[in-house]
C-alpha cells in the first residue's frame, strides 16, 4: 500500500450522518488519515459495519487508513435539579457538594466524595462537555465553591470534566474493558483512553494481562 509522507494528518469522527459505506469512502477520498470511532456510543454490531468499510475504503483507495477507537472512560456526572434546568451567567457563584438535596441555581450534588477532595482552588471545572466552565476558588469539607468563567445551561446528569486533576479512580470502566476486548479482536491501530493514546501492540499487551 502507498505510505501517506504528510507531516499533518487528518482525523475524522464517524457519527451518524457519517458512517455509512459511502461517507466513509467520500472522505477518505477526501484526505482522511484516521477515523475515530467513539465507544460511547452505538452498538458493537453498528462498529463492526463501520469497521468493515473502512477497511473496505482502505483496499480500494490502496493506502493505509488508522482506525482510532475511544473509549468511554470514567463518568463524572452532577445530580439533579429541584426547578429544571438552571441558567449559571459568567461571574456567578456556584457550588458542588455532597448534599443528596435537589439542586439550585446555587448548587448541586456531585455524588463523587473522592472528586470533591481532589479539587483545588484555581482547579477548572468542565460541565456539558465543556460548554459551562468553571473554577474552584474554595474547597471546604464536602463541597467546592467555583466561579461561572463560561456561562450556560446546566441540568440533571451533566457530565463533568476535571482537566487539571489527576483522580484516584480507576481509568477503566467495566464497560471500558468490555469495548477494549471488543476492539482488540476486530483490529484496531490506535486506542484512546482518557489522555493517552495506544499503538497496536500496547492495545493487545494491555488486553493480555488482564486475561
Amino acid at each position: 500500500m502507498l505510505k501517506s509522507h504528510r507531516d499533518i494528518k487528518i482525523v475524522a469522527t464517524l457519527g451518524p450522518a457519517s458512517c455509512t459505506s459511502e461517507q466513509i469512502s467520500k472522505l477518505a477520498q477526501g484526505g482522511v488519515d484516521v477515523f475515530r470511532l467513539n465507544m460511547s456510543h452505538g452498538a458493537y454490531d453498528s462498529v463492526r459495519e463501520i469497521h468493515a468499510s473502512i477497511r473496505l475504503a482502505e483496499k480500494e483507495l490502496g493506502r493505509s487508513i488508522g482506525i482510532l477507537a475511544d473509549l468511554q472512560g470514567p463518568k463524572i456526572r452532577c445530580g439533579v435539579f429541584e426547578d429544571g434546568p438552571q441558567q449559571l451567567s459568567v461571574g456567578d457563584t456556584f457550588r458542588f457538594d455532597s448534599s443528596e438535596e435537589k439542586g439550585t441555581a446555587e448548587r448541586v450534588c456531585l455524588p463523587h466524595p473522592e472528586v470533591l477532595e481532589a479539587l483545588l482552588p484555581g482547579s477548572q471545572v468542565l460541565v456539558n462537555d465543556g460548554k459551562i466552565r468553571l473554577k474552584v476558588v474554595q474547597q471546604g469539607r464536602g463541597f467546592v465553591t467555583c466561579e461561572v468563567i463560561v456561562g450556560g445551561e446546566i441540568s440533571d446528569r451533566k457530565g463533568v470534566n476535571l482537566p487539571d486533576v489527576i483522580l484516584p479512580v480507576s481509568a477503566l470502566s467495566e464497560k471500558d474493558r468490555g469495548d477494549l476486548e471488543f476492539v482488540c479482536e476486530l483490529g484496531v491501530d490506535w486506542l484512546a483512553c482518557g489522555r493517552r493514546i495506544f499503538g497496536y501492540r500496547e492495545i493487545c499487551q494491555h488486553s493480555s494481562q488482564r486475561s
